[in-house]
């Protein structure tokens, strides 16, 4: 039995390793197809070709072993090309029908959706301006409704046994600028902090850094302008709350900025695949490539 002609039975190691070496040594002489690609097995109208084992990774892998990866592979392959063949034999000619629409219905949506994402990166004008985001959000606020409380707050987390406790509740509390620079050069001493209480924070975003803050206790803790301190094993955790919005109160513009920036660039990217659509058919007409027969 020649390798290119390979059925479902154990390939030789001798013969293997002869495969090996030809595929990775140019051996011109093993079996050519027309295209003079180096074909390596073959399965009735099928080719398993030199490339195809390139992938192949063996490292400082023994001959024995290297041999044993390429039998797996090309016994692995053969199998599913003589299972591939045996269905389109065996089953109806209708599914058979079915199956190869969808495989050809399937091919071109990867061709075109690669070629069609191509020229959205290419063309598409990715800027959204502060005015666009303003007057987008007037219009669809009412949908903008939040689904869970958020705040704006500043806290830092000491280690256990900080000495300086009670200095960095007071420059927290004050926050001037004189106390924001104070922090700021001691920050090397906190486990964690966040000085920005301009930015909106998800209350389970925070749950996650002060983990003594629960969902049972939080409505305790988290009020307007409240300060607070908690603790446990890993660390104690000095809390200032500058604001906070309830659920279903309507979003600050700030929140949903980004949701609203992908909202309009997927509204421009819908309208420019309608263009191109147009385009595409419209050229096509004119050139005479595309008709449309009574």
């Amino acid at each position: 039995m020649h390798l290119h002609e390979l059925k479902l039975k154990r390939v030789p190691g001798f013969i293997l390793w002869a495969v090996l070496l030809c595929a990775f040594i140019s051996c011109d002489s093993l079996f050519k197809r027309e295209s003079n690609r180096v074909a390596v097995a073959r399965v009735g109208e099928a080719y398993l070709y030199k490339e195809d084992l390139a992938g192949l990774k063996f490292g400082n892998l023994s001959k024995e072993d290297s041999i044993s990866i390429i039998n797996n592979y090309i016994n692995n392959w053969a199998y599913k090309q003589l299972l591939l063949s045996k269905a389109k034999i065996n089953l109806p000619e209708e599914k058979v029908r079915i199956f190869e629409e969808l495989v050809s219905d399937y091919r071109t949506d990867l061709y075109t959706g690669a070629y069609k994402e191509a020229l959205v990166l290419k063309s598409q004008d990715t800027t959204i301006s502060e005015r666009q985001l303003s007057e987008f959000y007037d219009r669809e606020k009412e949908n903008f409704r939040l689904k869970e409380r958020i705040v704006q707050l500043r806290f830092v987390e000491l280690p256990v046994k900080y000495l300086d406790k009670g200095l960095v509740v007071s420059k927290l509390k004050s926050f001037e600028e004189a106390d924001r620079t104070y922090l700021d050069s001691i920050s090397i001493q906190f486990k964690k902090m966040n000085f920005n209480d301009s930015i909106w924070v998800p209350v389970s975003r925070v749950m996650e850094e002060i983990r003594p803050l629960t969902p049972d206790n939080q409505a305790r803790y988290l009020k307007k302008s409240q300060f607070f301190e908690m603790q446990d094993s890993l660390g104690v955790y000095l809390t200032k709350i500058n604001d906070i919005l309830e659920i279903n109160d309507i979003a600050p513009l700030s929140y949903v900025k980004p949701t609203i920036k992908q909202l309009l660039l997927n509204r421009r990217k819908l309208n420019y695949m309608k263009t191109l659509e147009m385009d595409i058919l419209d050229e096509a007409i004119k050139d005479k490539e595309f008709e449309v027969y009574e």
